[in-house]
């Protein structure tokens, strides 16, 4: 692995011959897993990473049935939250965990948890048994992403990283996309039970494979065996744990409620919110005492490369999420087509970002330099979001697919480069943490955008009814949800009720472009480093 003192060389800058003949010696120090044995494990942790994604998405299709099998109406917002609440109380401990653990084990048990809740979950007699199971399997889901970056990060040296990544986040997008194609077939044909138990295979045989397979850890083995059940939860930083999760939980709570079961300026939304900002200050004074042994150490925190690319991935996942969410919804409302229909109609942003997430992790490895990607990935994207903006009931096919690939490309670009660039300035041995705090503003930047994108359209959708369908019951046409709109009002109130939805989905892609804005400016952050494979000049006698 490439270590960063020679990865923060400018262009303009030749790499000096002494520094090259010290840094061969820690080159050839650290072991990497070469030819199919490379793949197998990259292929284990992607097929995790696609589960993770399917998992997220494939309840959607799925919760209709299951509220009628429970008489759960009241829990669907449960379904979703005990899994998100879980895992992003979890997630920056996970880091830790890793680093003290190593990585495939502790990859491995995650999995098995986040299986145990799978299995609970298809089990369930009941809806508290259901949100159990969800709960369970958020933990697990945890350290997935996470421990799916640090085992890229050991297998592979750092210029093969970029087209590893790349490959593993694009695939493991197909789930976000085929999540409710394949739910609502489950669901229609055997049972919603499956939705949850097709992770078990899958996940079985990722396990299976990263099982044969040995997984090099950058941790001093030697060091950690001698430490003391003390030592031990003092480097896990339990403390910092206990303040973060009900930071996350509350935070989180006021986020779900808001503008929903409660209003924003209500006692219950202020009070979790003034507690979450009131632990939070705690914790980051806790942290900051903790050093090095803290949860989120403030000596990699405060590297510009390492909390650019934290906010940086915080946008470009919001930005995406409302990509992925919003424009089926566009296509099912608005065009009026089906739930199966409108996941092909995505396909050519999904497509082209794949493709172009695989294409710039190459190139990056070959060329180094990852920051021309993330920017040019912040202009494009944002350049797209503003023209899908524009879309109206009667845009062209040629358009919409010709929007849909400009965006593809445009995350494609970026999608693996902040990870990237956050692996080439920290120490193997931080990489487990890096890829924790990552993973966490990753999650984070969605669950945030998603929230601001709900109540951005909810509010437009009730002043665009107000406005082109002055007679229509809202409430019923929110009811009626975004594909059963022609069911619940009068032919001749279609189009307002059309024009409406599609208002407050354009709205919601203003959102969009101004996350890629963001993505752009903090890219600069990031710092002009190359990930390419140094060649070694021997100094002459």
């Amino acid at each position: 692995m490439s270590i960063s003192s020679d990865l923060q060389n400018p262009p303009d800058v030749s790499t000096d011959v002494t520094e090259a003949a010290a840094a061969a010696p820690a080159e050839a120090e650290f072991e990497y897993v070469t030819g199919v044995k490379l793949w197998l494990a990259t292929a284990a942790v992607t097929l995790v990473c696609f589960l993770m994604m399917l998992d997220m998405s494939i309840i959607v299709t799925a919760i209709p049935r299951i509220t009628t099998d429970f008489h759960s109406l009241g829990d669907v917002g449960w379904y979703g939250s005990a899994y998100l609440l879980s895992n992003c109380a979890l997630q920056p401990s996970t880091g830790k965990i890793y680093s003290n653990f190593g990585s495939k084990n502790t990859f491995i048990a995650f999995l098995g948890l986040f299986e145990i809740g799978s299995t609970i979950c298809g089990a369930a007699r009941s809806s508290n048994m259901l949100i159990v199971g969800r709960a369970v399997a958020g933990l697990g889901a945890s350290g997935l992403t996470n421990g799916a970056l640090t085992i890229i990060g050991a297998i592979a040296p750092m210029h093969k990283r970029p087209a590893l990544m790349g490959i593993m986040m694009a695939i493991g997008q197909l789930g976000i996309v085929g999540g409710p194609l394949l739910g609502g077939a489950l669901t229609e044909y055997v049972t919603w039970r499956w939705c949850f138990y097709i992770n078990l295979p899958i996940g079985g045989a990722s396990a299976l494979l990263l099982f044969l397979i040995h997984i090099p850890d950058r941790l001093d083995m030697s060091k950690a065996e001698k430490n003391t059940a003390r030592e031990l939860l003092s480097k896990l930083d339990i403390g910092g744990f206990c303040l973060f999760a009900p930071c996350a939980i509350m935070f989180l709570m006021a986020l779900e409620w808001g503008g929903t079961k409660y209003a924003w300026n209500s006692a219950k939304v202020i009070g979790l919110l003034c507690g979450s900002a009131g632990t939070f200050a705690i914790f980051v004074v806790w942290e900051f005492r903790q050093g090095d042994n803290a949860m989120i150490p403030y000596s990699m925190l405060r590297k510009k490369e390492v909390w650019s690319s934290c906010i940086v991935i915080f946008f470009f996942f919001g930005g995406l999420l409302t990509f992925t969410y919003y424009l089926p919804i566009y296509f099912q409302a608005v065009k009026g087509v089906a739930p199966s229909p409108s996941g092909v109609y995505i396909l050519p942003g999904i497509l082209s970002q794949m493709m172009m997430a695989v294409v710039s992790g190459v190139l990056v490895g070959k060329l180094g330099y990852y920051l021309p990607w993330i920017a040019s990935s912040g202009v494009i994207v944002a350049i797209a979001a503003g023209l899908i903006s524009t879309f109206t009931p009667h845009t062209p096919t040629a358009t919409w697919v010709g929007y849909q690939f400009l965006a593809g490309i445009g995350r494609g670009c970026g999608m693996a480069i902040p990870i990237v660039a956050i692996q080439s300035v920290v120490t193997p041995a931080q990489i487990p943490v890096a890829m924790s705090l990552i993973a966490f503003s990753q999650t984070f930047g969605g669950t945030l955008f998603l929230t601001f994108d709900q109540t951005i359209f909810s509010r437009s959708l009730v002043d665009g009814l107000k406005r082109f369908a002055p007679t229509v019951d809202a409430q019923a046409v929110i009811a009626a949800g975004a594909s059963g709109i022609r069911q619940v009002v009068k032919p001749d109130q279609v189009e307002g009720v059309v024009l409406a939805y599609n208002l407050g989905i354009n709205r919601n892609f203003y959102l969009a472009a101004g996350a890629s804005v963001g993505t752009f400016v903090f890219s600069w952050g990031m710092g002009w480093h190359s990930v390419k494979k140094k060649k070694v000049v021997a100094p002459e006698a």
